[in-house]
């Protein structure tokens, strides 16, 4: 088996006691985002498994949608990423 060597650590715990490992992380040419693969991206990179470069690049994605899937994350979990419930909790709903 070949494993190939990465700058980071290969799994970071999170605070919930949970964990993402790099295995979790979408690949590179993911184009359906869910909101489910946008936590994964979101938590690698604001835990230190990925640097925020390296996400930005790897899934094409621009520093600001990036920031806002993390701040996402910050203000309503997972569920501050479907794109359903945007509206509503951008509206104080």
């Amino acid at each position: 088996m070949f494993v190939r060597k990465l700058n980071g650590p290969r799994v970071v715990r999170l605070p919930d006691g949970g964990s993402i490992s790099v295995a979790d992380l979408p690949n590179s040419g993911t184009t359906r985002w869910v909101a489910s693969r946008k936590a994964v991206v979101a938590k690698a990179v604001k835990y230190g498994l990925i640097a925020a470069d390296e996400a930005v690049a790897r899934y094409d994605l621009s520093h600001e949608e990036l920031q806002g899937w993390i701040g996402a994350i910050d203000r309503h979990g997972a569920a501050g990423l479907k794109v359903t419930r945007m509206h509503d909790l951008r509206a104080g709903h």
